[in-house]
């Protein structure tokens, strides 16, 4: 019994902390939702079999872990927004197995204002331009690792891109200033050799400017709710467009068949004067990804 309480214990402490723990818990507190859920049981044996200081220490972990996961699902109050609404879009290709053709087709259903794309090779981008996605979205920035940030509205670049995303301001019609969009893809922790890549990644993540321009990041982060990483970009001054509409537990990856449970990597992050009308995932025959998809409207 104790060591079940002193495992999820040792979960909580290393969550609440943010401590770094090496590669595999990198990998491991991204199903803190899951172990959350089972931690509950713990207390509830422990009282079963009468062990009373085990059930008190087992209620007070399980009561932290839950408490870190239940603002995912309860959504927050909109802030006081009047300006123009953004409509922002993510889609992870797996390294091109999702066609451009389908691509296109979730364009024209969702009408987005700014798509970022992430493992988007050259040869797939000439044939999202040969079926027509320029008509749609005529405005574009490629980045480094297959990611391109394509808009609705004017963009430039304003300066060098932060690790493998794409930054752009973009003039959207009806607001005073640009809007500064990134579409992010931060290193895959998906073996050792990719540890310090991963952390790195994560560190060029843009943080918010509270009292400057307006800042959106849409894109394949790789990182949870759970990565102390993302927590510090979140409170830098972001909202999750997910977790602000009770949608923070909506898995993103993996979203084909796998031994593993679904987790949230992909995100879109509005600066916190923004306001969210609207948050959905879709389905990307091919890839291991679901896109996922943000109305905004902002101040």
């Amino acid at each position: 019994m104790w060591g079940s309480v002193v495992l999820f214990a040792g979960w909580a402490v290393g969550w609440v902390v943010g401590w770094d723990l090496g590669f595999r818990w990198v990998q491991l507190v991204s199903f803190t939702p899951y172990v959350a859920g089972v931690s509950v049981g713990v207390p509830v044996v422990a009282l079963v079999l009468r062990r009373w200081k085990a059930a008190a220490v087992g209620l007070v972990t399980a009561l932290v872990l839950v408490a870190g996961v239940v603002p995912r699902v309860v959504g927050d109050g909109e802030p006081v927004a009047g300006g123009p609404e953004v409509r922002a879009l993510s889609v992870n290709t797996l390294h091109g197995r999702t066609r451009p053709g389908r691509i296109l087709e979730l364009v024209r259903e969702l009408r987005p204002d700014v798509l970022s794309v992430q493992e988007l090779w050259t040869e797939d981008r000439a044939e999202l331009d040969r079926l027509g996605l320029q008509e749609v979205l005529p405005h574009r920035l490629d980045g480094t690792n297959g990611t391109s940030l394509f808009s609705r509205y004017p963009v430039v670049s304003p300066g060098p891109s932060p690790g493998g995303s794409v930054r752009g301001e973009v003039t959207v019609p009806g607001f005073a200033e640009p809007v500064e969009v990134v579409a992010v893809h931060t290193c895959a922790p998906v073996h050792p050799g990719k540890a310090e890549c991963w952390r790195a990644s994560q560190a060029t993540v843009p943080a918010a400017t509270p009292d400057g321009r307006i800042r959106i990041l849409v894109g394949d982060f790789n990182a949870t709710f759970d990565h102390a990483t993302f927590r510090r970009v979140l409170d830098t001054g972001y909202r999750s467009a997910s977790a602000a509409l009770g949608d923070g537990l909506e898995a993103t990856w993996h979203a084909r068949a796998h031994p593993l449970p679904g987790i949230v990597i992909d995100h879109v992050l509005a600066d916190r004067r923004v306001a969210v009308l609207g948050y959905a995932t879709r389905a990307l025959p091919g890839s291991d990804h679901r896109a996922v998809y943000a109305r905004l409207r902002l101040p």
